[in-house]
């Protein structure tokens, strides 16, 4: 046998270990599981869940080619101690390689100390990086008339989240749509179904970068 011979069987061989090794699809084929975990702004609250940015994701990722499976795992009115309960089983339930947060905004309108917050989100960072699994996290605001001190430490949760766990954020989910004329429902809270695609495309960056799309030189920043 020449030594072409077992150059090629030697190639062909470490292709067929390659693939059965656990992840080398997955590495291969950039296959795998997206989970979210939010309130009623990613739950699409009063408009139909197929026109709300989570699903437009996933129809953004299937049309690019990529075999991920986005779960919605966000509830209507859940605040971020809500998420920490309920995001164990989660991860056990669908072990997604990527877990986009957005939480906090409920915590903001009852007035939740920012304390709290900021120690629910970094332990579902802490939670999931454990898992394996990358983590984008997604700010929020609220309204001035919650007075400044306080509005000011809210905002200020979610950077510092980030920068001790080192996740990529999105400083303002919504902030390229809360003035904008016919983006928010009458609530002053919610976006509108025509407000959808301006959210996805505000975090895109972001995403692309989580799923390992960031072209170099590329910022996630918004």
């Amino acid at each position: 046998m020449t030594t072409a011979f077992f150059r090629q069987l030697l190639t062909r061989f470490g292709l067929v270990l390659l693939l059965s090794i656990p992840g080398a699809t997955f590495a291969a084929s950039g296959a795998g599981t997206l989970l979210v975990l939010g309130d009623s702004i990613s739950a699409a609250y009063g408009i139909d869940e197929e026109l709300g940015w989570v699903n437009l994701l996933q129809e953004r990722l299937q049309k690019k080619g990529r075999p991920i499976k986005v779960i919605n795992a966000s509830v209507s009115g859940e605040t971020s101690a809500g998420g920490l309960t309920r995001l164990p089983r989660l991860m056990k339930e669908h072990n997604p390689q990527w877990l986009i947060v957005e939480l906090g905004g409920n915590d903001g309108l009852r007035g939740y100390p920012p304390q709290s917050l900021q120690r629910n989100l970094q332990q579902m960072v802490k939670l999931a990086k454990d898992s394996g699994a990358e983590v984008l996290l997604l700010g929020m605001r609220i309204p001035p008339n919650y007075g400044r001190a306080y509005t000011e430490a809210f905002a200020a949760v979610f950077p510092k989240v980030a920068e001790t766990e080192e996740v990529s954020l999105v400083p303002f989910l919504l902030e390229t749509v809360a003035l904008e004329q016919g983006a928010m429902q009458s609530d002053g809270i919610h976006p509108t179904a025509k407000a959808q695609p301006a959210l996805l495309e505000h975090i895109w960056p972001c995403v692309k970068s989580l799923l390992g799309d960031k072209a170099a030189g590329e910022s996630c920043t918004p």
